[in-house]
């Protein structure tokens, strides 16, 4: 599996969005959390006081941290019914059993335009 690493030189003042949830706990405080990133999450007695604690915890998180993008490339496999292609190929009866079915689908196809015809 091949993968790719794209890094950058960091700019202090790039600016991220995030997803946040905004819920009122039970005791009347709301916790805002980054969706997908559950650890990242803070507790205030009004929502902006939840969003000013919550953006102080992720800054704080990203200054020891670093974001980059991660591409992986997906190794090309054979399909798995690529191994079930062609194995009637040598049957003597195979060509038989193709008539067969056309036929039982003339039948049903009959039975079923007799059906609405009426």
């Amino acid at each position: 599996m091949n993968t790719e690493v794209a890094t950058s030189t960091t700019n202090n003042t790039s600016k991220l969005n995030y997803t946040v949830l905004i819920e009122q706990t039970e005791s009347g405080n709301y916790a805002a959390t980054i969706l997908g990133w559950s650890e990242c999450k803070a507790e205030g007695a009004t929502k902006e006081e939840a969003l000013t604690k919550l953006n102080q915890v992720v800054n704080a998180r990203l200054q020891k941290a670093e974001i980059v993008s991660l591409e992986i490339y997906n190794p090309k496999t054979e399909h798995p019914w690529m191994k079930f292609a062609g194995m009637f190929k040598d049957d003597p009866q195979f060509d038989e059993m193709l008539e067969y079915i056309e036929q039982y689908r003339r039948e049903l196809d009959a039975e079923a335009e007799a059906y609405y015809i009426q």
